[in-house]
C-alpha cells in the first residue's frame, strides 16, 4: 500500500522583497466551531478548558499559542490545538482546506491596501482584528498580528494564486517606492 506524505500547499515558501516579507506559515490544526442555536452556554464550557471564549465579531485572541478567530455569525475558527470536547456546536476539521501566509513589513498595509477592499491602517485594524473579506477575488480571513503584520488565511486550492498577487504587488510597491528588488 503507497504511504502518503501531507505536503503544504506551498512548500514553506518565502520572500523579502522591498522590506517586506511574504512566507506560508504552519498554524497547527484548523476546526470550526459553529453553534447550535442555543448552543453557546455549552460550547463555552468546552473552549473554557483553554481558557477561550467565543470572539466578539471582528476579533481573534490567542492564549498559549492557541488562537480561536471569529470568522462569521456563530462561528469561528479554533487554530493550533485539537479541540477539546465541545457540545453544542458543529465541530469539523478544516487543516487541510486552507493555507496561512504571513505578510509583514512597514509597506505591508499598502501592498493589501491594492488587494483588500476594507481599511487595514492600524487606527482602524487594531491588532487583534480578524477580518472575513476578499483579497482581490478570493475569499479570506485576515488577521492583524501585529503593527506590521498580518496572517491571510486563503483556501487552499487558491495558495499558489494568492502568493502570485502578493508577490506581484509586493513588487509593485517596492518600485513605485524606488527600493531595489
Amino acid at each position: 500500500m503507497p504511504e502518503l506524505i501531507a505536503k503544504s500547499a506551498l512548500e514553506g515558501r518565502s520572500l523579502t522583497l522591498g522590506g517586506v516579507t511574504l512566507a506560508e506559515v504552519e498554524v497547527g490544526p484548523i476546526t470550526s466551531v459553529a453553534l447550535f442555536p442555543g448552543g453557546a452556554k455549552l460550547a463555552a464550557k468546552g473552549l473554557k478548558t483553554l481558557g477561550l471564549a467565543m470572539p466578539t465579531p471582528n476579533t481573534f485572541v490567542e492564549k498559549k499559542g492557541v488562537r480561536i478567530v471569529w470568522t462569521g455569525r456563530e462561528q469561528a475558527f479554533l487554530i493550533g490545538v485539537a479541540p477539546p470536547a465541545i457540545e453544542g456546536a458543529a465541530v469539523t476539521d478544516q487543516t487541510d482546506g486552507w493555507t496561512v501566509l504571513s505578510l509583514a513589513g512597514a509597506a505591508s498595509v499598502e501592498v493589501l491596501a491594492r488587494l483588500v477592499p476594507v481599511d487595514l491602517r492600524l487606527p482602524v485594524c487594531p491588532v487583534g482584528t480578524a477580518l472575513r473579506t476578499q483579497v482581490n477575488h478570493m475569499n479570506a480571513v485576515i488577521l492583524r498580528t501585529g503593527d506590521h503584520a498580518f496572517e491571510i488565511m486563503v483556501f487552499r486550492s487558491m495558495a499558489r494564486t494568492a502568493w502570485h498577487e502578493l508577490e506581484t504587488t509586493i513588487s509593485m510597491v517596492a518600485a513605485r517606492a524606488g527600493l531595489k528588488i
